[in-house]
């Protein structure tokens, strides 16, 4: 093959071709991005922060289950007192058999029906020495200032479910960030991929030039000094390739890791080439959308976890004042029967009412409780502001991003064009005497370096394009993506 007829080989990059053992596996940027999603350990681990807070929202509404408490006690003695006849001592037999159902309700109030049954055996003269007692009623106690109402009832499940939103918004930007890193690695292959081939092109004009130098020198054309400079220009396109192969196989076990793809798949094909068209990416709109990004939105439901806290603890500031009511039917006979009998004829009813008034002195655990609470918001509202700020910077800089990689196409385009030219010009020079086998290479390493620059600056552009829409919060929808609550129950809910 002539010298000239090579360097039209030399100017269009070879397809990529598989170079490791094993099946190769050809990958759409599409497939990438959907394996990348189920199976990434990162992100499958993740996905367990909001299962765990769906299980603390069900325990923590394990409140208003009914507290079922069954109780019996058998007491046998025998005492002596001053009362009590010389050497007689007090004898008496009990027996208990209490039940009870309680509960607590949304107010903060607990409300119990209790069942109690009790006998009694005593030797002392007394007009009913042995006999059966019976109670069935009702209590509740009722908060009116201190803990009550639904807010502070249910401030566990409450705080349980503001996390809950918060670990999914922090697994979707887990997940945004893996969907960027997929798509940077997989055009980083793409571009480690290119390079390869034009070390590959580069080294067989080498070896190119060495041949036909070896050639010219035996014509007696050129000087032997010609051979060590086209020798040592093959051997160190040699080795630059040797580097390259080996970067190409390093990035692939890179993706084959994110995505968790068996190690049975040898070589990964790149499908999608990056794209070269113009994107017109608005600031404006930009900063609107990642305004409501991921992280910030995590970052705003902690905050409504902490004004929440701030009002029930709040609340714990002021007196505990309680009501309290309960209303019984009562009975007592010597047998079980005439005792229930006498029960439920409503003739022995009991019903109380009062308040229960406590107060700590000084209360500062609770007013100490508080503020810090009040200092936390406060604390989550800046760090809100910064977010906001600084996504606003970002999408800036990712605009100014995208405008400089799309100019840096058009430049590098251009010079590929130029080191094409002036390598046809100097291969000319080199076959009539005028430019040496040194200079040739040199331009060639040139045209190298811009042909590497022109697939840098495709390769670059398409990450400003995904650095935008990540830094938008836009991505996963571009990508189909869309998280929703039920991924974290199912996860829930299969687990036994």
């Amino acid at each position: 093959m002539h010298l000239s007829s090579l360097l039209s080989f030399c100017i269009v990059i070879l397809p990529v071709v598989a170079f490791s053992a094993g099946e190769p596996l050809s990958l759409p940027l599409s497939e990438a991005i959907r394996m990348a999603v189920e199976k990434n350990l990162d992100v499958r681990a993740e996905l367990y922060n909001p299962a765990q807070f769906e299980a603390d929202i069900n325990r923590n509404r394990s409140i208003y289950d009914p507290l079922l408490t069954l109780q019996t006690n058998f007491t046998d003695s025998t005492t002596t007192s001053a009362s009590a006849d010389v050497g007689k001592g007090n004898e008496s037999v009990s027996f208990l058999l209490n039940s009870s159902i309680s509960r607590l309700f949304w107010t903060g109030a607990n409300a119990a029906i209790y069942f109690n049954n009790g006998y009694a055996s005593t030797n002392s003269k007394i007009v009913m020495p042995n006999y059966w007692q019976t109670g069935l009623g009702a209590s509740i106690s009722q908060p009116l200032l201190k803990n009550a109402g639904r807010e502070a009832t249910e401030i566990a499940i409450n705080v349980s479910r503001l996390s809950k939103f918060a670990s999914l918004e922090h697994f979707n930007s887990k997940l945004l960030g893996t969907v960027a890193q997929v798509r940077n690695e997989y055009f980083k292959l793409y571009s480690l991929r290119e390079e390869s081939e034009v070390k590959k092109v580069s080294l067989e004009l080498a070896r190119k030039i060495l041949a036909d130098t070896k050639a010219r020198v035996k014509a007696g054309v050129l000087p032997a000094m010609e051979i060590l400079n086209a020798e040592f220009g093959a051997v160190t396109r040699e080795k630059e390739l040797i580097d390259a192969e080996r970067v190409v196989n390093d990035q692939i076990d890179v993706l084959k890791l994110i995505l968790q793809i068996d190690r049975k798949f040898g070589d990964l094909r790149t499908v999608d080439l990056p794209i070269r068209e113009p994107y017109e990416a608005s600031e404006d709109e930009g900063i609107r959308k990642a305004l409501s990004r991921p992280d910030i939105r995590e970052q705003r439901h902690n905050l409504e976890i902490s004004e929440l806290q701030t009002r029930v603890f709040s609340g714990k500031t002021r007196p505990d004042l309680s009501l309290t009511a309960s209303a019984s039917l009562t009975g007592l006979d010597s047998t079980y029967q005439r005792n229930l009998d006498k029960t439920f004829t409503f003739d022995y009813p009991v019903w109380s009412i009062g308040l229960n008034f406590t107060y700590p002195l000084g209360n500062g655990a609770a007013e100490n409780d508080y503020r810090k609470s009040r200092l936390k918001a406060e604390q989550i509202a800046l760090q809100i502001r910064s977010l906001e700020e600084g996504a606003a910077n970002e999408v800036r800089a990712a605009v100014r991003g995208i405008t400089a990689g799309y100019k840096q196409i058009d430049v590098t385009d251009r010079g590929r064009a130029f080191a094409e030219e002036r390598l046809r010009s100097f291969i000319r020079k080199n076959e009539v005497g005028l430019a040496t086998t040194k200079d040739v290479l040199d331009v060639e390493n040139d045209l190298a370096t811009a042909k590497s620059n022109q697939i840098k600056a495709v390769v670059d552009y398409v990450n400003a394009l995904t650095r935008y829409w990540q830094v938008t919060g836009d991505l996963l929808e571009r990508e189909g993506i869309r998280v929703v609550e039920g991924d974290a129950d199912k996860l829930y809910s299969s687990t036994r």
